[in-house]
């Protein structure tokens, strides 16, 4: 499938934003959503909507068999060994929390670590701060080298015996930096801990084999790969996910509920308390069947290839500075940047007057941001419907932006 194949499939796409062509480069925020997944969503209200699990008539076992059909196309996707090992959740977000909130207070004591890296999501330090406080545990950071990579020579110095819980980003939403997640999750698991990932900008764009990297949990969110909003992915071991208790209750995750005393469903069902998500789940499988069509593979060369073309090109403006490391091979499919004396917020403003979508702001990583010495960036991030034409418009387009300040200046 090529490129212009792939646009066509995305009617967003295909509209005037301030009286020009739309160029969405804030897909790191949340991707766009082809007509495959928008029409799953739509036959879903529209012939099938009924809840799952509790009716034996003809709609609720075909919602049944499309929510727990999405669940077995995650597993596949993400090599699980079982879909009693897929929770569906939220988001990202909520299955970061749940391992902290569960696995964390339960087994974490006073003096235990956590450690993480200062390149983390804000989902992926508040809720380790809230565990540490509760427990008494020590939160430590990775230190970053000054590209903004990890060093496995400071994970093995940072992560000891005293170590619990190592929870690493596999792609920075900042600094496009792809973590080496594998030889992370074996450090830990040498010191006795479990390896957490959030794979929020990681599985929309590279394959992932939560068996290969050997990590204990793994994270995602549906949004940011072409499913809808409001659904996400908690992978966990089995053998982790028996042992913790679920933080929600209520119908749907119960086995018996007696006056004082009530007993939970086997895995995963126990962990999905309530009406579940189900029409952004069978989106979610939507967005999988899409995705595997394309190719992960091929989607990861083609960001590469504009996360390279875009660097050339950027770097070439004079007062540009991007974050990150300089080579296309290795970060993902965004580049986040300054101009001198603009501020990122009017960085955006201009570009959107001309069309062009990008993310200003902290980005929901303070203490990165602070690490690197800005207040805030601004950032472009690419998806497989990009092409080297609308990086070619963003240069153009801060260009202009430069040309303007510099006049009102």
């Amino acid at each position: 499938m090529d490129i212009h194949d792939i646009r066509q499939l995305f009617p967003i796409l295909h509209q005037e934003v301030n009286g020009k062509p739309l160029v969405y480069l804030d897909s790191a925020a949340t991707s766009q959503k082809p007509v495959q997944v928008i029409e799953a969503i739509d036959t879903y209200y529209r012939e099938i909507n009924s809840n799952v699990h509790r009716g034996v008539h003809t709609l609720g076992t075909r919602a049944t068999d499309g929510y727990e059909g999405a669940r077995e196309k995650v597993r596949k996707f993400i090599n699980a060994k079982s879909t009693e090992e897929i929770i569906f959740t939220r988001g990202t977000t909520t299955a970061l929390n749940t391992v902290a909130a569960s696995y964390g207070r339960a087994n974490l004591h006073e003096g235990d670590e956590i450690v993480i890296s200062y390149m983390e999501h804000h989902s992926n330090i508040i809720p380790w701060q809230q565990v540490a406080k509760q427990t008494g545990a020590v939160l430590k950071y990775l230190p970053l080298q000054e590209d903004g990579t990890i060093s496995l020579e400071d994970v093995r110095e940072t992560v000891t015996s005293n170590t619990k819980i190592v929870s690493i980003m596999q792609v920075s939403n900042v600094l496009g930096v792809v973590n080496p997640i594998k030889d992370i999750a074996k450090i830990a698991h040498e010191n006795g801990a479990i390896m957490v990932v959030d794979g929020a900008q990681s599985t929309p764009h590279l394959k992932v084999d939560v068996q290969d990297l050997d990590c204990d949990f793994f994270a995602f969110s549906g949004h940011k790969m072409c499913g809808p909003t409001g659904i996400g992915v908690l992978y966990g071991r089995k053998q982790l996910l028996e042992n913790m208790e679920p933080i929600e209750f209520g119908g749907e995750m119960i086995d018996f509920v007696g006056l004082y005393e009530s007993t939970w469903k086997e895995l995963p069902w126990k962990f999905e308390g309530g009406t579940p998500i189900i029409a952004g789940a069978i989106g979610l499988g939507a967005a999988i069947d899409f995705l595997e069509e394309v190719g992960l593979d091929q989607i990861e060369a083609h960001e590469h290839r504009l996360a390279a073309y875009a660097i050339e090109k950027m770097s070439a403006v004079e007062g540009l500075t991007i974050f990150g490391p300089k080579e296309a091979s290795k970060r993902a499919g965004l580049v986040t940047f300054n101009l001198d004396d603009v501020h990122p917020h009017d960085v955006a403003t201009v570009l959107d007057a001309e069309g062009i979508a990008v993310r200003a702001g902290h980005h929901c990583a303070q203490p990165l941001m602070k690490w690197l010495k800005q207040s805030a960036t601004a950032r472009a991030s690419f998806y497989l419907y990009n092409t080297e034409e609308e990086i070619d418009k963003l240069v153009s387009g801060l260009l202009k932006t430069k040309e303007y300040f510099s006049d009102v200046f």
